[in-house]
């Protein structure tokens, strides 16, 4: 039984070789393919040739199993970086609007920065928490300075405050690069710049009454807000495997 196991283990290598093979360039010989793919399988120690073979399979197809914890924590983290662009979105109808609900809203909107905040304390402790949270919080009081100045038609102001908005993104990316090595500074850089290019574009378009415009931008936004919540939630994974191992 044991060696028709591993026959079966040699065998499914071997047909993933060629599999493979067939996909890549012709420099690329089979055998070479199936060692990058028995590099790439994550092979527990001890592991059976069935736990093998299947690390193996998953390895060649792209396969990702995740613990209940990761799975937990990816929730988690998109479900709070909804809450910020949703409240970001809903403080921005309401003070164009002049709507009587607007400082509520940036008080909910203050209160997801330190739910943020909340959420990576298991992992990098509660200073780093809180510092996390000051600086998402400035990043949500320098928001509000955009949309007033906006709003006003002051542009001198509304480059102070994109300026000042910029150099906060700047800090956020700094701090959260050297927390974790798997956060790269120049993507983080990238992806809030982005953040603060599509919360700008649905204060411009909501002023012009460009209704379509305003959607898609927010929509874009929300798109990319989760593409950052995974970003991070991935990188959390990699630096923490132990703390997310169930």
């Amino acid at each position: 039984m044991k060696t028709l196991t591993i026959i079966l283990l040699m065998v499914t290598i071997i047909a993933i070789g060629g599999v493979l093979y067939a996909q890549t360039t012709n420099t690329t010989t089979a055998s070479e393919t199936a060692k990058a793919v028995m590099d790439a399988a994550k092979i527990k120690k001890n592991a059976t040739p069935m736990e093998t073979v299947q690390a193996v399979m998953d390895a060649a197809t792209g396969v990702v199993h995740y613990t209940k914890s990761e799975v937990d924590l990816r929730i988690a983290m998109r479900e709070l970086w909804e809450d910020h662009i949703t409240y970001t979105r809903n403080y921005i109808i309401s003070t164009l609007a002049d709507l009587e609900d607007a400082d509520l809203v940036a008080q909910r909107l203050l209160k997801n920065q330190d739910e943020i905040g909340e959420a990576i304390k298991p992992y990098y402790g509660d200073d780093a928490g809180k510092k996390l949270a000051d600086l998402l919080k400035s990043h949500i009081l320098v928001a509000t300075e955009v949309v007033k100045a906006a709003k006003m038609g002051n542009n001198d102001e509304l480059a102070k405050a994109q300026a000042n908005w910029k150099a906060n993104a700047d800090d956020i990316a700094v701090f959260l690069s050297a927390a974790n090595p798997n956060w790269a500074k120049k993507d983080l850089t990238d992806m809030l710049y982005k953040h603060l290019e599509l919360t700008t574009a649905e204060v411009a378009s909501r002023l012009k009454k460009d209704w379509a415009e305003n959607i898609d931008s927010f929509d874009k936004d929300h798109a990319h807000m989760l593409i950052f919540a995974d970003a991070l939630t991935e990188g959390i994974v990699k630096q923490f495997p132990d703390k997310l191992k169930k």
